[in-house]
């Protein structure tokens, strides 16, 4: 069972590119999958955002990215930055979702998504932003 804690980084169509130079900074392994191959609706010409992309090195997930639909608020430098919990250790990662929820805005529920996990997103009562994804579950 395992849990982890990554940084995961918001666009607005440059998420890709991103990736592609952090990628050269910092070498490792790196996974993009758009909002089309993920099966998420989106706006007329959004299918090939990015909706997750991970970089690995050294075998361990490193950062995280994905762009914002048009249809989502996002404001540069001001919603740019998320915390991602993730993992397959189910009982920890749902005990944290529980807990930073108390006095949080939750932006989607914790619920199985169409990719087979279970996710949520949140912004806890000190205005920070959360993910979870929990593997498999």
């Amino acid at each position: 069972m395992s849990a982890n804690i990554n940084a995961y980084l918001s666009f607005r169509g440059t998420a890709r590119d991103a990736l592609a130079f952090y990628h050269s900074v910092f070498g490792g392994d790196l996974r993009v999958g758009t909002f089309e191959e993920f099966g998420m609706p989106v706006g007329d010409g959004e299918g090939g955002l990015v909706m997750h992309g991970q970089l690995d090195v050294d075998g361990h997930p490193w950062l995280m990215a994905s762009d914002v639909p048009s249809r989502m608020g996002w404001t540069a430098g001001e919603h740019t930055f998320s915390v991602s919990l993730s993992g397959d250790d189910e009982a920890v990662l749902t005990g944290w979702w529980n807990a930073l929820s108390e006095g949080a805005t939750v932006t989607q529920p914790l619920a199985k998504a169409p990719w087979g996990d279970s996710f949520g997103m949140l912004q806890d009562r000190f205005g920070v932003s959360w993910l979870v994804n929990i593997s498999g579950s």
